[in-house]
């Protein structure tokens, strides 16, 4: 609240500012999970898995409950995505542990095909920290390797792309 003074009756006013509405964001901690989302409760493993920019930090509950992706169904968060369901899978497949664990992952960068890939790696990876036996039947698979295929990074004079090159006179 601010007082003004006016000129003409040397009365003094009250002013006061109106506030602009301000955008609520949402974050990682603080998600609205959808009504029909159970989420996994109760002792867990976790593990970080990462492919191109992506990140996912998974955690494993032994208690069951849904696959939760960023406070949605794993379906729904990856319908996008060919295959998803069958990809995500391979990992508790392969262990003989698919229904066993609920599944909770907050995933952030890159594209839904690559959020896809880094949730898998950091599932193979919290499967290997449960029990250590697991490694030697997802690392055949190829599931415990990080897949470091990126986009390659602009070089200065290139004309903005990675390798574009000037074009040279014929004569």
């Amino acid at each position: 609240m601010a007082l003004k003074l006016s000129k003409k009756n040397t009365k003094v006013k009250k002013i006061v500012k109106k506030r602009k509405a301000t955008r609520v964001r949402k974050s990682a901690t603080a998600m609205v999970l959808d009504s029909s989302v159970v989420m996994p409760t109760g002792k867990y493993v976790e593990a970080v898995g990462r492919r191109k920019v992506a990140t996912a930090r998974v955690r494993i509950y032994e208690d069951g409950g849904d696959f939760v992706v960023n406070g949605k169904v794993a379906g729904k968060y990856f319908s996008t995505v060919a295959n998803a369901q069958a990809r995500y899978i391979v990992p508790f497949e392969l262990t003989g542990t698919r229904g066993k664990f609920g599944v909770s992952v907050l995933v952030n960068g890159s594209g839904p095909a690559a959020q896809l890939g880094a949730m898998i790696h950091g599932i193979a990876r919290a499967l290997v920290s449960y029990d250590p036996a697991f490694k030697a039947l997802l690392k055949p698979s190829g599931l415990l390797t990080r897949d470091d295929r990126m986009k390659e990074t602009r070089k200065i004079g290139m004309g903005g792309k990675a390798r574009r090159k000037r074009q040279s006179p014929k004569r």
